[in-house]
């Protein structure tokens, strides 16, 4: 069911890949709630996945960009304001890669042009957006602008190495952005942090099937899918959330604030009892 929530307004979506991408389900609720969008992504990425099919369903215009360019990010807003037809009112980040979590090294033998490559692409990312945008006056007053994070920029999780720290920087840069772009243009800045959701990068993390379902286990309402990762970005872009802003909103169906659940106990239980002496 649409609400119309987001009725006349325009926005910019990073980081729509295939139909298991969060990004590509804000760009189908977005558009059934009567915005216009752009979508963008690299072009190594544009190559990769499905991008068009999804912008001839929501009617949008595709702008290859590498969001760690400063010259294609320029590019970028100069053209979805064109096409749009003014300032834009929201911008979705949904983009992370670590070569290393790809290649398999542990954080104690990092690669550390991976790790920059890591922190580039899943943090500074942001930074170059959101100062770009400021640059340029691109988005319009009360404008709401999301990132996609995760709880391990909190708390440890074997395997989700480097990513964790870039994480950790995205949330930091959403809060300190969030400031100068509140006081100056009221445009607010938030992050969400996502259950483990099974899509193209997410599954990349090693042991990410039972990572996914401890946090199913522990979740007292379940894990958020990618459609209710949607659902919740959409009301951040709507103007019934204009006093929201610099925080990291947790949407993991409870998990983040659980220590032990009976489902987790009983799958331990389980566990141990099929493990031979």
């Amino acid at each position: 069911m649409a609400y119309n929530l987001l009725q006349g307004k325009k926005g910019v979506v990073f980081g729509a890949l295939n139909e298991q991408s969060i990004a590509w389900k804000v760009a189908e609720k977005a558009h059934e709630e009567g915005a216009e969008i752009v979508l963008t992504n690299a072009p190594i990425a544009l190559r990769m996945g499905t991008i068009n099919e999804l912008a001839e369903k929501t009617e949008a215009k595709v702008i290859a960009a590498d969001a760690t360019s400063l010259e294609d990010l320029e590019n970028l807003f100069r053209e979805s304001m064109e096409i749009l037809g003014g300032k834009v009112d929201f911008v979705l980040h949904s983009i992370g890669m670590s070569p290393n979590v790809r290649k398999g090294l542990d954080y104690d033998e990092l690669n550390y042009g991976y790790y920059h490559k890591t922190l580039d692409v899943s943090a500074f990312s942001l930074h170059k957006v959101l100062s770009t945008a400021r640059k340029m006056d691109a988005i319009n007053e009360w404008g709401s602008v999301v990132a996609l994070s995760y709880v391990a920029a909190q708390r440890t999780f074997a395997g989700y190495n480097d990513m964790a720290d870039a994480k950790a920087i995205l949330e930091s840069i959403a809060r300190s952005f969030g400031y100068m772009y509140g006081r100056s243009r009221r445009i607010r800045i938030n992050t969400i942090s996502q259950s483990p959701t099974p899509t193209t990068a997410g599954s990349g993390v090693s042991g990410f099937d039972k990572l996914e379902d401890f946090s199913d286990r522990m979740s007292p309402l379940g894990n958020a899918t990618a459609d209710d990762c949607a659902n919740y970005c959409i009301t951040l872009f709507s103007d019934l959330t204009r006093k929201v802003t610099m925080q990291n909103l947790f949407h993991d169906g409870g998990f983040s604030s659980m220590g032990m659940s009976y489902r987790a106990i009983e799958q331990y239980e389980k566990s141990f009892k099929d493990c031979p002496e």
